[in-house]
């Protein structure tokens, strides 16, 4: 298992390089940092040039990359454009995305799986394709549509959720963002989890288990459950980083500040050190949440082993 995981490691760091690389080059070789800063006002050739100097705009990408890289590796991810450390902004930041992506997984993981095991235990009957239905619709409607119509109805017509308006947030206003948040991703999970039970209930195993006597509620719990649950938990690793980035229109919608409105005000405002700061953590959510997901395997299927 040691070695697996140093493997794995290894393997991340190119793909690390990469993607923040990649990143780098879309942010600051597509756009004018300098010419942001001023906005619509024309800045000083000599006050531009200067500031391309102090910032090493004039140098080569690759070797402003490694520049930057270097700086993150002593926690220095630059200075927002309002002056502040971008470091302040993801400590402001991060922990209200961090809440709401929680709220959100609980959400999509606890109903999401007990969707899917009730329709597929029944498959065919009315309840499996209520869920069908369901789960189509919910796939169907933008996330922005679920988030507006939810905020009016739940938050501004009867008042019990009302939306957010400040830095810190509390737990009850973050279940309804993390309702929307979590409803495209609860529908997949539920349905990945309603085929994979419907696979696995007429395999051999779980014949045999019944057949020897076992409770049914062991025999689902221990033996279908733990073996359906394997594309179930590929799909919800790869869904945490995603439902930290996607919270970009929820957070919007319900004037959360998180991650998702820091980027939104990064992107709006052409402030490259915070769009990139925070893709890059991101990046490294992304890669460790992969990880966590290929060491899962082995405790859901005995089966697997890492050498």
């Amino acid at each position: 298992m040691g070695r697996y995981v140093v493997r794995r490691l290894l393997q991340m760091v190119p793909v690390f390089i990469g993607t923040t690389f990649l990143i780098f080059v879309m942010v600051y070789a597509l756009g004018d940092p300098v010419a942001a800063m001023f906005g619509d006002r024309t800045p000083d050739p000599a006050t531009a040039a200067q500031i391309r100097e102090s910032l090493h705009l004039n140098d080569p990408l690759w070797s402003q990359y490694l520049q930057y890289m270097a700086g993150i590796f002593q926690g220095d991810f630059g200075t927002a454009f309002n002056g502040r450390p971008v470091i302040e902004l993801m400590g402001d930041a991060f922990p209200n995305t961090i809440q709401l992506t929680l709220v959100a997984f609980v959400i999509e993981l606890v109903v999401g799986v007990a969707l899917g095991v009730v329709a597929g235990m029944r498959r065919g009957r009315l309840i499996d394709t209520g869920v069908l239905v369901l789960t189509l619709f919910v796939i169907s409607i933008p996330t922005f549509v679920t988030g507006y119509l939810l905020q009016y109805f739940v938050g501004v017509k009867w008042g019990a959720l009302p939306p957010s308006v400040s830095t810190e947030v509390r737990f009850e206003e973050l279940i309804l963002p993390g309702i929307v948040l979590a409803g495209v991703s609860l529908a997949y999970v539920a349905r990945l989890t309603r085929t994979s039970i419907a696979e696995n209930i007429r395999s051999d195993y779980i014949r045999t288990a019944t057949a020897k006597g076992l409770p049914r509620r062991r025999v689902i719990s221990v033996h279908l459950l733990r073996n359906s649950l394997i594309p179930v938990v590929t799909f919800l690793g790869t869904d945490i980083g995603g439902l930290m980035a996607g919270a970009i229109v929820t957070e919007r919608i319900f004037n959360l500040q998180g991650v998702g409105y820091q980027l939104y005000q990064g992107i709006l405002r052409q402030n490259a050190p915070t769009v990139v700061g925070f893709v890059t953590v991101l990046v490294v959510v992304f890669l460790a949440a992969n990880l966590l997901v290929d060491l899962l395997y082995a405790v859901l299927d005995p089966r697997i082993r890492y050498a």
